[in-house]
């Protein structure tokens, strides 16, 4: 007798054996389409407008700064950062990021 059977006096069933075939469900794109219908709302400033990138080989990029738009400095305890807000080559006018000083000009 096998251990679980004496232990609990029924037969161990495995996860595959937990339906009968007929009631498992195959997920497939009937799945994502229904997901996509409940959590996704079109909008135009998802859309990359890609004549202003250029793609290398592998259809990569890189992002270039084209504006400084803010800088700010902070003083931590010993050490003053400084931070720059940019606007990026290809990315919307809504999308600018505060990138700090020292990282760009290692750049």
């Amino acid at each position: 007798m096998a251990p679980f059977n004496a232990l609990y006096n029924r037969r161990c069933h495995s996860p595959i054996g937990w339906f009968e075939p007929d009631e498992a469900k195959l997920y497939g794109t009937d799945l994502v389409k229904e997901a996509l219908e409940k959590r996704y709302h079109a909008e135009s400033s998802h859309v990359l407008d890609f004549s202003t990138i250029h793609l290398d080989e592998s259809l990569g990029y890189e992002e270039d700064p084209v504006a400084i738009v803010s800088r700010q400095d902070c003083q931590l305890r010993s050490k003053r950062i400084s931070a720059i807000k940019f606007q990026w080559r290809g990315q919307p006018i809504e999308k600018k990021t505060w990138e700090s000083d020292e990282d760009m000009q290692s750049r």
